[in-house]
């Protein structure tokens, strides 16, 4: 038994420990590098612009499939939607058959601002894993899809 700072486990769980700690100590230190790159210059918030490269990415949707797959919550896109909404970059409307439904798309000053910044947001995610062979990224991408999955369920 190893004890670390009050926490008392065997090495397999400080093994996990420190993967965790890992993953956010890099998705911190990701996140950080792109805000102060390409993020910095049109004065966005990494919630925002998952917000508008999702829809970028995947065209018009509801905004319970963008929360979704930006990983945040409905209320959290609210407040953020709102803000892209001011800054003219994305537009609610009403779903046609059902008023309920909230259908999210990028105006063209947003289709502008992403087709201007994918091309550098993929440049900067290139940088940062550049020490990373394909294979490795590859081996990544699906251990951390597991570490979703598990959180997730």
């Amino acid at each position: 038994m190893v004890t670390l700072r009050g926490v008392t486990g065997n090495h397999t769980h400080q093994v996990r420990m420190r993967a965790v700690a890992n993953l956010h100590r890099a998705a911190a230190a990701v996140r950080l590098h792109l805000e102060n790159t390409v993020l910095r210059e049109p004065d966005l918030t990494w919630t925002a612009f998952t917000v508008l490269r999702v829809v970028w990415i995947w065209g018009e949707m509801e905004t319970r499939h963008v929360a979704a797959e930006a990983g945040i919550s409905k209320g959290t896109l609210t407040g953020v939607v709102k803000t892209l909404e001011a800054r003219d970059l994305v537009r609610r409307t009403r779903h046609a058959t059902d008023r309920r439904l909230v259908l999210l798309s990028l105006t063209p000053s947003g289709e502008r601002l992403m087709s201007r910044l994918g091309p550098e947001f993929t440049a900067a995610e290139d940088l940062v894993t550049r020490r990373l062979a394909a294979a490795d990224c590859r081996n990544l991408a699906d251990l951390l899809g597991k570490l979703v999955n598990s959180a997730e369920s």
